[in-house]
Formats: C-alpha cells, sequence, structure tokens
C-alpha cells in the first residue's frame, strides 16, 4: 500500500488544479485518471470545439457583410478543419501526464474504486490517503430507446474524418446547439430536435426563441416539442422515428441530450459518499458525507453551472480547504455561460426572469443593439441585450446577452459586476472607442 496525503480521481482541469496546488503546499500527491490525461475540455470538449467552431464564426461575420463591402462566401474544409484540431488534441494527454511527473506528483492510469477501509484501489495497487477528492466529471448521455445503439457522441462528432451530408441531433442544450452550428456551416443538413418546446432552459427565453430563429434561418431543422423514440439502419443511412410519428432518413445520429456525474463503478456505497442523479452531494466545503472525500467540477451536485473555469476555481479552493484550519466554505462569483455559434447567447449575474420575479428590487433594461454603432458596422443580424440593475444601487447586477459579440460582452460585464462598478464608475473610465467596451456606459 502506498501512503499519501491527497489522492485525487481524475486528471482534468479540476483535479490538475488541486494536485499541482496541494502539491505545491508540500503535499504527498497522486492522481488517478481512467482515459485521457487532461480530461474531457482539452481533450473531447471546449477546447477542440472551439477550433472548429472559429471558421464557423469567421463564416458568419462573412456572410452577415454579403454585399455591404464583401463579395464572395467562404467554405469550411473539413479535413483541414479537423486535422488542425488534432494536431492540438493529440498533444495534450503526453503533455499532461509529463508535466505531473516532472513536478513529483504522482501518477496512476487505470480505473479506481474505494476499499471498505477508505483506500483506493487502481488495478493491483492499493493507494491510501489522508483524503480522497474526486474529480471524475460526467460523460454523454446515451438515451434508452429503440436503437439505442446506433446513436454516437458529441466525443465522436468532435472527431469526425469525414463530415456526413445530413446528421441529427438529439438533443438541443449547449452541446446540441454547437454542433448544430457547426455541422450546419461546414455543409450538413441539420436536424435538431428536442423533447420540450422549452430549449436552454437556464437561458432567457426571449434570447432563446432570437436564436432558435437564426439557427432556422441558417437551414437547421430544428423540431421542438418531441422525442425521437427509435433509430434504424435504412441502407447505409438510418431511419429516425418520433414520438409524433414523423419519420426521415440521415446518414449519423448524435446524441446530445445532456451528460451524466461519472460515479458508476467508483464504490461511493463502500465510503458511504451520498449521490444523486445530478451527482455527488457535497456541502458548502465541497465535502461529501464521508469527512474524507471531497468532490469538484462536473461530477459535482450544485447549481452552479458545469464549466472548466468553476471546476478549476474548486480545484484552488481545496488547495486551501484542505491545508487551512477553518477554512471558510467556498464563496463563488458570477459565473458567465456562454453559447457559442455564428450568434451566440451569453448570460451572468441576476436573470431576467429573476429580476422580473423580484421587482421591488430590479428592473431590467431590454435593448435592441442591431443599430448600436458596434454592431451596425458588422451588420450583426440581431444584436440584444438585456440588463439587470439593482434599484437601490444603480449597480449592473446581471445580463443576458445575444449578438456575434455576445462572449466579449459578458465578459466585461463579468468584471463590471464582480468589482461591483457604479455608473459613476463606468463613466469615469476612458475606453477605447469605437469599441465594444465603449458600450458599458450606455446599458444602466
Amino acid at each position: 500500500m502506498q501512503q499519501f496525503d491527497t489522492v485525487i480521481l481524475g486528471g482534468g482541469p479540476g483535479g490538475l488544479a488541486a494536485a499541482y496546488g496541494l502539491h505545491a503546499k508540500g503535499q504527498h500527491v497522486a492522481v488517478v485518471e481512467k482515459d485521457l490525461w487532461g480530461g474531457t475540455c482539452p481533450n473531447r470538449g471546449c477546447d477542440p470545439k472551439k477550433i472548429l467552431m472559429a471558421p464557423v464564426e469567421t463564416q458568419g461575420r462573412s456572410e452577415a457583410l454579403q454585399g455591404f463591402g464583401l463579395n464572395g462566401t467562404l467554405e469550411i474544409n473539413w479535413r483541414a478543419l479537423m486535422a488542425k484540431k488534432r494536431a492540438y488534441t493529440q498533444g495534450i494527454p503526453d503533455g499532461t501526464l509529463s508535466g505531473l511527473k516532472a513536478a513529483g506528483i504522482a501518477t496512476f492510469h487505470g480505473m479506481a474504486h474505494f476499499n471498505a477501509d477508505g483506500s483506493v484501489q487502481v488495478g493491483t495497487e492499493q493507494l491510501n490517503a489522508t483524503n480522497v477528492i474526486v474529480a471524475t466529471g460526467q460523460a454523454p448521455r446515451v438515451p434508452q430507446i429503440a436503437g439505442q445503439e446506433w446513436l454516437q457522441t458529441s466525443n465522436d462528432f468532435l472527431d469526425l474524418d469525414t463530415l456526413p451530408a445530413d446528421i441529427t441531433l438529439m438533443g438541443a442544450g449547449f452541446v446540441g446547439v454547437e454542433l448544430a452550428n457547426i455541422a450546419r456551416a461546414a455543409g450538413s443538413q441539420v436536424h435538431l430536435v428536442h423533447h420540450s418546446d422549452r430549449p436552454l432552459r437556464a437561458f432567457d427565453g426571449d434570447l432563446v426563441t432570437d436564436l432558435l430563429a437564426q439557427l432556422t434561418k441558417q437551414g437547421i431543422d430544428v423540431r421542438l416539442g418531441t422525442d425521437i423514440t427509435q433509430v434504424e439502419p435504412a441502407g447505409d443511412q438510418y431511419r429516425v422515428t418520433t414520438a409524433d410519428g414523423d419519420q426521415w432518413t440521415t446518414d449519423l445520429v448524435f446524441a446530445t441530450a445532456g451528460r451524466t456525474p461519472v460515479v458508476a463503478d467508483l464504490g461511493l456505497e463502500q465510503v458511504h459518499v451520498a449521490t444523486t442523479k445530478h451527482g455527488i452531494a457535497v456541502n458548502d466545503h465541497l465535502q461529501t458525507t464521508n469527512p474524507h472525500v471531497f468532490a469538484l467540477g462536473d461530477v459535482v451536485d450544485r447549481p452552479q453551472p458545469k464549466l472548466t473555469p468553476v471546476a478549476g476555481y474548486e480545484g484552488q479552493y481545496l488547495t486551501t480547504a484542505l491545508t487551512t484550519p477553518n477554512a471558510p466554505a467556498i464563496s463563488y462569483p458570477v459565473i458567465p455561460s456562454v453559447v457559442y455559434g455564428k450568434t451566440q447567447l451569453a448570460q451572468l449575474g441576476v436573470t431576467p426572469a429573476q429580476a422580473v420575479a423580484d421587482p421591488d428590487q430590479y428592473r431590467v433594461n431590454d435593448l435592441d443593439l442591431t443599430h448600436w454603432y458596434s454592431y451596425q458596422r458588422v451588420n450583426d443580424p440581431h444584436a440584444r441585450i438585456k440588463v439587470v440593475i439593482e434599484k437601490a444601487s444603480g449597480r449592473i447586477v446581471g445580463a443576458a446577452v445575444l449578438s456575434m459579440e455576445a462572449e466579449q460582452v459578458i465578459n466585461y460585464l463579468d468584471f463590471v459586476i464582480q468589482q461591483r462598478l457604479s455608473s459613476v464608475d463606468i463613466n469615469h473610465a476612458i475606453m477605447a472607442y469605437p469599441t465594444l467596451a465603449s458600450d458599458l456606459t450606455y446599458f444602466n
């Protein structure tokens, strides 16, 4: 049996943040990874997805300016794009592992599970530790339908050698909408199917409606309020059947209806760690029902968005919590969420819906930005922002944005909200003009 101060299950961004942080504090640390070192984000998630999204966004800007100074449309070369993506991802696992070894952090590759005595078993290796951090993340969820064995996932999409002429995406959440953007821009006919009439439920409903209208305008076949009930081979394609009886043939079907926490086979019941359908239950110190087992990242059942920066933040928190007596509870800053595409949807802080429900405390500025100079100059087809203002202070406390520039605007507003800047504070800053940042002074 090998002895450690902390054993971390999962070599993704959150686990790595904790590993390097605890190691720097003098702890003897081990990291266990069963799959690719580096985790989902750099290997099969946000990083490769954003590489594929880069020409999509550029194509969208070009399309918006056709006839307004640009002539000729841009065509995406899938093979060349995939080669660029693979040039990035292929070095991640070895680079991550080499970094851990160079730092002197012990590494183990294989499936980990808890023994009844609290030790961690990895193959023939038995690891004992004062504390264990579970950072195993989430995996794509494959729905239980007839023909589920024919379904592929986002992992498969992000590594396609060739892009089929026709694809179907089962679920219009973050993953479904973003993959629909990529596939349609690269030339595929896309069917985007969602079980309810209200996809992207965490975001403002009006802006989601506007976004879906943009997707439809791009030629994406958006089908709401229906489930795919069966997928079956039809020659060299697949026949898709929905609950309302619609059928069509398609080249590939991808399950994009969310992700599930990776907790199976960890033996959490052996050490009395409670779980829910949303992940591992933790308190405000990220401590599970076992006082020596902690959890962070996407595997945790918590209201904060399941995003890579949140996992990293929690890894940094546990570095302090596990090395400082009487450490305070974790306190999260405002957290921006973005759905990427030719038109981006972003949100942070107090939502417009929350503001409307509490009119004594908040007001909402609903602004059509399409004719503001920053958006008019790039011919943004539909730019809109809902800014939430705290009445007592006049400060911006939340926002929802839809535009080609949403990711940039939401980060500016993140800084404004986190620093508790008033309109007077904003007006005292002189921004480069004309830029997106110079628009901040007009939002409240």
